[in-house]
């Protein structure tokens, strides 16, 4: 008997499909014992399980399918930016969300399809900017009137006609942390409504290099509710007949962002991707319907929950401290630095002790990180079999904003990332060395 039951259910995704334990009550993915991984690769270690990463593409696949005939399904780059993970998006067929010259540049190393990129980002560089036009990158999505100054300068310089989207501001709240917002009024993202007619005027009449081909709105992450999805789509498509009515332009696509939410603890509740899909869908038709516009390209962005399921980490126990009538603390040989979910956004995460998935005996232990911060907390109150030093913790649901998001606070080196899919391992990052923390120092 395990200590937590292992098993996906139906819309929980809280672990990579390809996880087990083996005889001697290890932890396994893909078949690999983390206990041998470990002693390949070290730790801290990231593990990607490919499989997983599939299977949840072709969930978002399947299910637009079903219910729409015209869509792109964009993998969100920011989630998790490497070349393996982006070939892999490629060959599947996903597009790319990109928001930095850095994250365009890994696409263009990785032969990306560049006409299935979209560059985002609310203050885009000139040199960035370039760099997507150089490339003839699918689309821009242009997020301010500083940025749409430029993209006149550089579309007019280089003799080229851009096609862009315009990111809005919908005005719609969900329930989620305040950092992860992004669809309210007063957020730094988009146009807000008010200066809808100023940017059309400035596309239509003062700029033959840029041509509007949709909307984007992207509401916030993390989102546990169908509706602000909906509401957001009629409100895209209110502007979608506006533009038609009073500018004589169709526009043709619809790109609703991203935000699913996923399972890091097993008290969340994810929206299906399939009732997502359909409800989502039908909404865009009958918006369509009732205000007489064709049906547009509907684009998503989904990042977290395509990569963070797929990802876990493992961690060597180091220290182990009782504090008197207090919490013990069991310290791991990363934290924060490798992980910032939970110091940043209170984030909670589901863990178990690798090398000892059977065992019965059970304590309550806090776990903590090894940088020097009193808040490198990485799990508060957990329910764990009894811990030694050398155990191994595993911390899952870390494909997405842990990587992408990890820092050498403390000048510690990065921790390797590698990728398992049918009995193979690979490394896909390399783990830091001394001499790469101060390669640029001089």
């Amino acid at each position: 008997m395990t200590v937590i039951e292992l098993k996906n259910n139906k819309f929980q995704k809280l672990y990579p499909i390809n996880l087990g334990v083996n005889e001697i009550g290890h932890l396994t993915i893909s078949g690999f014992d983390t206990a041998e991984l470990v002693k390949k690769y070290g730790t801290p270690l990231y593990v990607i399980d490919e499989a997983t990463f599939g299977y949840n593409a072709d969930e978002y696949l399947n299910s637009l399918k079903k219910y729409y005939s015209n869509f792109l399904v964009l993998y969100a780059a920011k989630a998790f930016a490497c070349k393996k993970i982006f070939r892999l998006a490629n060959e599947i067929g996903l597009g790319l969300d990109v928001v930095s010259g850095g994250e365009l540049y890994t696409a263009i190393k990785s032969d990306f399809n560049l006409k299935n990129i979209y560059f985002h980002g609310n203050n885009k560089s000139q040199e960035e900017i370039q760099l997507a036009v150089k490339n003839n990158v699918g689309r821009i999505v242009c997020d301010n009137f500083y940025e749409l100054e430029l993209l006149q300068k550089i579309a007019k310089n280089e003799n080229k006609v851009l096609e862009i989207l315009i990111r809005l501001t919908p005005g719609i709240e969900c329930h989620t942390h305040e950092y992860i917002k992004t669809g309210h009024l007063d957020s730094k993202f988009g146009f807000d409504l008010e200066y809808l007619d100023e940017v059309l005027n400035l596309i239509t009449k003062d700029s033959k290099n840029l041509l509007l081909k949709g909307f984007h709105s992207h509401i916030g992450s993390q989102i546990f509710e169908i509706e602000p999805f909906s509401d957001s789509v009629e409100i895209l498509l209110d502007q979608f007949q506006y533009v038609k009515e009073k500018y004589k332009i169709e526009l043709a696509e619809l790109n609703i962002g991203g935000g699913i939410g996923i399972s890091y603890t097993k008290e969340d509740d994810p929206i299906p991707i399939d009732e997502w899909a359909k409800v989502t869908t039908n909404t865009i038709k009958q918006k369509c319907k009732k205000l007489d516009l064709n049906l547009p390209k509907l684009i998503c962005e989904p990042g977290r929950s395509l990569i963070a399921p797929s990802g876990i980490t493992i961690y060597k126990v180091g220290s182990i401290k009782q504090v008197p009538n207090g919490r013990k603390f069991v310290s791991v040989d990363g934290g924060m630095a490798d992980n910032p979910r939970p110091i940043t956004y209170q984030a909670k995460y589901t863990a178990v002790v690798a090398n000892k998935m059977n065992s019965k005996e059970l304590e309550n232990v806090t776990i903590a990180g090894r940088y020097c911060e009193t808040g490198d907390i990485l799990i508060k109150d957990i329910e764990l079999p009894k811990i030694i030093h050398g155990d191994l913790i595993t911390v899952f649901g870390t494909g997405a904003y842990n990587y992408s998001m990890s820092s050498n606070y403390n000048l510690v080196s990065r921790p390797a990332c590698i990728l398992v899919n049918n009995g193979k391992s690979e490394i896909i990052i390399e783990r830091e060395t001394y001499d790469d923390l101060i390669l640029k120092q001089k």
